[in-house]
């Protein structure tokens, strides 16, 4: 077995639009996007950036929803390109999902405990209805919840946040290797906020499952990653330990994006608004150069000629794409490393 549990190697994902005229566009969701998660320790990789960087993208692309226009998915040592059925079905048993929105999810039309049979009756994973309900409840307990609280009500019935830990138990059922959580505390409160991380740091520290979480919230990231990607129109622009980068942000995107956080003291003003310019010339082409450059108060004429490479920052995997630390040495690939951890 591969010592990586997942490997995306170069994923790049190229829409097509169509504008006026019927004249057409490529834009880049995607860009050359490579990471690892090892088989061990597991732990909680963070893609983080505003809306429109790619996030959502990668996740769909991990979950199979979305085909790659070139690079590769690879899972425990097999391309998932070239997969058979089998192993499809072994993949999405091993990756599950738990998405933003914990009503749309749902069908109105069931009650809960339909979630967790479907889940059961696709997978074979009980011989009978006694062992069905021991799993789920089970599931439920890890996420506080209990079976006679929840399953035989409606969707409608339930809160934001209990809907959502239905969904961490429904995923948790199956006992995946992965979990892709994509935005799974953006439609909740602070206080149901809070218990659902915990949750997240429970089913890694204490069952081994590794997650791939989709964010835009710096201050979740920095709570509970190990490691963070910061997307900027589908590039990396910084990457390495979460805390070493939002601690030290070098790109000035992240610079900017973690100066953007109000600081919790109410004698200091925030100064939120930002006047921002045009941006989506520079995502309409692979050999366009840094996507930045319209925002960046740092920018150079080289900054237009090719996007620029990962330069390494310090020696725990913090690495910056912008030539600003052209002095330094470009990032190995990503292959010859192990994903960082705290």
């Amino acid at each position: 077995m591969s010592q990586m549990l997942l490997e995306i190697r170069n994923a790049t994902k190229v829409y097509t639009q169509r504008g006026l005229g019927g004249r057409q566009r490529e834009v880049i969701a995607l860009q050359n996007f490579t990471l690892n998660i090892p088989n061990s320790p597991a732990s909680i990789i963070t893609i983080a950036g505003e809306s429109g960087s790619g996030k959502t993208t990668l996740a769909q692309v991990v979950l199979g929803f979305v085909r790659l226009s070139s690079g590769q998915i690879i899972f425990n040592g097999q391309d998932m390109a070239t997969a058979d059925a089998k192993q499809l079905k072994d993949y999405r048993r091993d990756v599950q999902a738990v998405f933003q929105d914990p009503f749309g999810v749902f069908n109105p039309f069931y009650r809960v405990e339909h979630v967790f049979h479907a889940v059961i009756n696709n997978f074979r994973l009980t011989p009978n209805k006694r062992e069905n309900r021991a799993m789920i409840e089970d599931s439920l307990n890890v996420v506080g919840l209990r079976g006679e609280d929840v399953l035989r009500k409606y969707p409608h019935q339930l809160s934001g946040g209990q809907r959502q830990r239905i969904m961490m138990a429904r995923a948790l059922l199956i006992k995946p290797k992965l979990i892709v959580a994509d935005e799974p505390v953006s439609m909740v409160d602070a206080s149901l906020r809070a218990s659902i991380l915990d949750v997240m740091i429970r089913l890694k520290e204490e069952m081994g499952i590794s997650f791939l979480y989709i964010t835009h919230d710096l201050s979740t990231a920095y709570q509970i990653g190990d490691q963070i990607f910061i997307l900027y129109q589908g590039a990396v622009a910084e990457k390495g330990s979460t805390i070493s980068v939002i601690d030290r942000p070098h790109h000035p995107y992240v610079q900017l994006l973690v100066d953007s956080v109000p600081v919790p003291n109410p004698d200091v003003k925030w100064e939120g608004e930002i006047i921002l310019p045009p941006e989506e010339e520079m995502r309409s082409s692979v050999h366009s150069g840094c996507r930045f450059y319209p925002r960046c108060i740092h920018r150079m004429d080289r900054c237009l000629e090719a996007q620029p490479p990962l330069y390494k920052i310090d020696d725990i995997d913090h690495q910056a794409a912008c030539y600003l630390y052209s002095d330094k040495e470009v990032a190995a690939p990503v292959e010859t490393h192990q994903a960082a951890t705290r």
